[in-house]
C-alpha cells in the first residue's frame, strides 16, 4: 500500500538521515525527483515563479548531461539541486562501490552535496560509505505523483493532509508523474500560499 506519510519506524531506523527540517514560521521544503525532463521541468519552474516559490530539484545526471539547458534553468531561477544518483539505481539491488560510484559520477555533473536515493531505498552499508560526503535527504510527505492508478485529487489530498511546518515534500518531474504532477502541483501551491507556508530551498 502506498503512504503519503513516511513511517516512525523507518525514520528511525535511518535517524542519520533527513526526514524534516526545521520549521521556522511554517517553512515548507518542496522537491523534485528524476528530473530536468523537457517540457515538464519548465512547466513547474513557470508554476513555482507563478507563486513565488523556491524548490529543491533531485536530479539524475544523465538527464542534466542530456537536458544541460534546462538543467541551468533551474538554476538560473534561484533554486538548488540535489544528486539523485547518474542512473537511478536501486539500492537494494546494488553493491555499496556500484552504488557509490553512480552517486560519485552524477556530482561531476551536479555540484551539489545533497543527496536523495532513488526509490527511497538504500542499504545501511550504503549510507554509511556515502555520509562521507552527502547530506542524504529523504522526505517526511510523498505525493504519489508517480501512480498512475491515482487520480491528481487524490495526489493533492496526499500533500494537503499531511504538510506541517517543516515538512519535506516530493513532486517528480518525469515523464511518468507527469499526468499527476500537472494536476496537482497548481492546487497544492496555492493552498500552501494561502496557509503561509514559507517556501525554502535545502541548504
Amino acid at each position: 500500500m502506498l503512504i503519503a506519510r513516511i513511517p516512525r519506524l523507518l525514520r528511525r531506523t535511518f535517524r542519520s538521515l533527513t526526514w524534516e527540517l526545521p520549521a521556522g514560521e511554517k517553512n515548507v521544503y518542496l522537491t523534485f525527483d528524476d528530473g530536468p525532463t523537457p517540457g515538464i521541468t519548465e512547466w513547474a519552474l513557470e508554476q513555482l515563479d507563478a507563486h513565488q516559490f523556491r524548490a529543491t530539484f533531485f536530479c539524475l545526471g544523465n538527464n542534466v548531461e542530456t537536458h544541460p539547458g534546462i538543467y541551468a534553468k533551474i538554476l538560473e531561477r534561484g533554486h538548488a539541486v540535489g544528486n539523485h544518483s547518474y542512473s537511478h539505481k536501486k539500492g537494494f539491488r546494488t553493491s555499496v562501490r556500484s552504488y557509490v560510484e553512480d552517486v560519485d559520477n552524477a556530482a561531476e555533473l551536479i555540484h551539489s552535496d545533497l543527496f536523495r536515493p532513488p526509490y527511497g531505498r538504500i542499504l545501511p552499508a550504503q549510507v554509511r560509505a556515502l555520509n562521507k560526503n552527502y547530506r542524504i535527504i529523504m522526505w517526511s510527505v510523498l505525493s504519489v505523483d508517480y501512480n498512475a492508478g491515482i487520480p491528481g485529487e487524490q495526489v493533492v489530498r496526499n500533500v494537503l493532509e499531511n504538510v506541517r511546518p517543516g515538512s519535506v515534500i516530493v513532486f517528480h518531474d518525469s515523464v511518468k508523474a507527469s499526468k499527476n504532477l500537472f494536476a496537482a502541483l497548481p492546487g497544492v501551491l496555492e493552498f500552501l500560499h494561502r496557509e503561509g507556508y514559507q517556501p525554502k530551498i535545502i541548504t
